[in-house]
């Protein structure tokens, strides 16, 4: 009896040991397959006509899941707008919607956005204004906040930091009244665009820029106000085809996603093909790497932000080269160039495991999530 006792139990002590063993590997396997949430979509800037629209939302919208419609003249003409939202919302798709100021419309486009949540719900996720105020700001640029004719001797970077953030922030100050989330795209001074109440910005991924220096400052800079960030891969010539490859175009999605962007997105303009710049080794890209994301995320891997480099408080350099702007007004001072060497040292070592933060008291708290924190005024090794 205790024989049939002792192999009864060690027959089911066996059975245990194996179906945990299974149910582990069920989990994880299911665990693997499983995206966060993520946006990966198009932004629609070349076309005037519904109908270009409709063309590319059948394009990508089986592998994508945002669509962005940035054309000036489509959004002139409410009807077309309307069509244009009723094909991507029909199609499920989320969208953002584009607006460039309240006066060069035909109709009042605060309306038109408390009508828009009322009608396509949850997929309408926001707007987008003010197209890259940072980079406009450290480029002097059409849109610059500003411009030298409200300098005066003796303004503070810390001045400069206070009228660009309180320009700047009339924007969300009015929309988001209209609109749970607003969005923009920048190349610079992402921090400050967070501090001006942005809901998410875009880092450009543009030309041959590092592509962790534009993680490292906008990931650094949406932790600090806790946002959410994205990208968007813009163009890297000047001239056809303009855009990256398609293999070039995969690696940047991936980087994305392995260093916890939310969002990720590609531009078109101008309209040289039927799909503006994209071409069929760009959809190719998404197809595959939406793909790839619904059957083994894991296999981007991750980024996860392990060092910290904190920067002067209100410093809006440029970070491009030793000798940048900054905050598009002051010449480069004696901290610009260990300021820019430093981050191309801790770009070469951490990659896109790096965030920049500046010195300010949210981010004293923050730090304690790193094993490795530097500072402007000390020697990197």
């Amino acid at each position: 009896m205790n024989r049939k006792l002792t192999l009864a139990f060690s027959v089911a002590l066996i059975l245990v040991v194996v179906l945990s063993l299974f149910l582990a590997q069920h989990l994880l396997s299911y665990s693997q397959a499983q995206p966060r949430e993520f946006y990966l979509g198009v932004m629609f800037a070349y076309g005037d006509e519904p109908s270009q629209v409709k063309a590319l939302v059948d394009k990508v919208k089986d592998y994508t899941n945002l669509f962005i419609l940035g054309s000036v003249d489509l959004l002139s003409d409410e009807s077309a707008l309307n069509e244009a939202c009723d094909y991507i919302y029909s199609a499920k798709l989320n969208f953002i919607v584009q607006f460039r100021g309240l006066q060069i419309y035909n109709y009042t486009i605060t309306d038109w956005i408390w009508t828009a949540h009322q009608k396509y719900g949850d997929q309408f996720l926001g707007i987008y204004r003010f197209d890259e105020p940072g980079g406009n700001q450290v480029d002097n640029g059409p849109a610059q906040l500003l411009n030298s004719t409200i300098y005066k001797p003796g303004m503070t970077y810390s001045d400069m930091a206070r009228s660009y953030v309180g320009n700047l922030s009339v924007f969300p100050c009015y929309y988001l009244d209209y609109t749970p989330k607003m969005f923009t795209s920048d190349y610079a001074l992402y921090w400050f665009d967070y501090k001006a109440d942005y809901t998410t910005i875009f880092a450009e991924f543009v030309g041959n820029q590092s592509r962790a220096r534009h993680i490292a400052l906008c990931r650094g800079a949406a932790e600090a106000f806790e946002k959410d960030w994205g990208v968007v891969v813009t163009w890297k010539y000047d001239q056809p085809p303009y855009l990256e490859s398609g293999e070039e175009l995969y690696s940047d999605l991936a980087l994305a996603y392995s260093a916890g962007a939310k969002y990720a997105l590609v531009f078109s303009y101008p309209d040289i093909t039927e799909f503006g710049i994209l071409e069929e080794q760009h959809f190719d890209a998404l197809k595959r790497f939406w793909n790839t994301l619904h059957s083994n995320p894991a296999s981007f891997g991750t980024n996860n932000p392990e060092a910290a480099y904190i920067v002067p408080e209100d410093y809006g350099f440029g970070f491009r080269r030793p000798d940048d702007t900054i905050w598009g007004l002051f010449p480069p001072d004696e901290y610009s160039a260990k300021i820019f060497y430093d981050t191309e040292t801790l770009t070469a070592k951490y990659g896109a495991r790096l965030n920049i933060f500046y010195d300010e008291p949210r981010v004293a708290p923050l730090l304690a999530n790193y094993t490795n924190i530097y500072y402007w005024n000390q020697t990197i090794p």
